[in-house]
């Protein structure tokens, strides 16, 4: 899996300066004041050089959702149950949930993964890839091993992959797992080298006692394992989780197949960086 990681990486090329030049010199020819457009000037310049095409279309959407669930919760650094996971995961498919309600509402396709939730799920329309029954618990050993989180990643690059072969223009990378909010923090605390207290959030209903826990419990994750800053699998496999190696691989599938990803929120953002660290193109 390593070496097929090595050869994705090969295979995400710059982004294309010539398609760049070409959409500058379109903004210029449009009847507007230049800049009138703000930051959609940028974006469209951008996807030129993302596809190689100056005129973009994103009639065909789709939007991966990963689930998983996170050994930490142990801990009590969330005001959920384990137990929403698995709901929550199941509702995606339902139209129950806002992503799912915005993603018919505006004809994305949607496709929900279950890479690691504690439960066997029985809904034909969530995608089995589960490669266990949720991580351990960050707090006393690695969330994984160094093969699962190769293999999560390799699910996410298969799934991107897939949609671009289906059509897709543009994708929306996203997670279900209770948790996560902790393991994000953590990854990104190691990867940034950054104090614990700047890149960890509340979280909904957490309370302060239960908020100087969920701080104190990722210090501790990363004290206990020792991540290596400079090996982002080997920290996605130490105080990650399976929802977060999994959207790492498929923001790097995206790039191997030329496709723009919109990045949803701060557990995306993380999985983002991941990738980025690992193929800096």
């Amino acid at each position: 899996m390593e070496e097929k990681l090595n050869k994705l990486f090969s295979a995400v090329s710059p982004l294309d300066d010539a398609a760049m030049e070409k959409a500058r010199e379109r903004q210029a020819q449009l009847a507007k004041p230049p800049g009138s457009l703000g930051r959609l000037e940028d974006l469209s310049v951008q996807l030129a050089g993302i596809t190689g095409q100056v005129h973009n279309k994103m009639e065909k959407t789709h939007l991966l959702v990963f689930a998983a669930d996170n050994g930490v919760v142990a801990e009590g650094v969330s005001s959920a149950p384990q137990s929403v996971t698995l709901m929550q995961t199941v509702n995606l498919t339902r139209g129950k949930t806002g992503a799912s309600v915005l993603a018919k509402h505006f004809g994305s396709g949607i496709t929900v993964c279950d890479v690691g939730v504690n439960a066997d799920i029985k809904e034909k329309a969530v995608l089995n890839r589960k490669i266990a029954y949720g991580t351990q618990n960050i707090a006393s050993g690695p969330a994984m091993t160094r093969q699962q989180a190769l293999h999560a990643l390799e699910t996410g690059m298969e799934l991107a992959a897939q949609a671009a072969a289906d059509g897709v223009q543009a994708l929306g990378i996203g997670e279900m797992g209770i948790g996560n909010p902790t393991t994000s923090s953590a990854v990104l605390a190691v990867l940034l080298s950054a104090e614990v207290e700047t890149v960890t959030g509340r979280g909904g209903g957490v309370t302060d006692e239960s908020f100087l826990r969920k701080k104190a419990i990722i210090r501790q994750a990363i004290e206990v394992n020792r991540p290596d800053r400079d090996d982002p699998v080997d920290v996605l496999a130490k105080v990650g989780g399976f929802d977060l190696a999994a959207m790492c691989g498929a923001f790097l599938g995206a790039a191997a197949t030329r496709r723009p990803v919109v990045i949803d929120g701060f557990i995306s953002a993380v999985a983002a960086l991941c990738a980025v660290r690992l193929g800096p193109r």
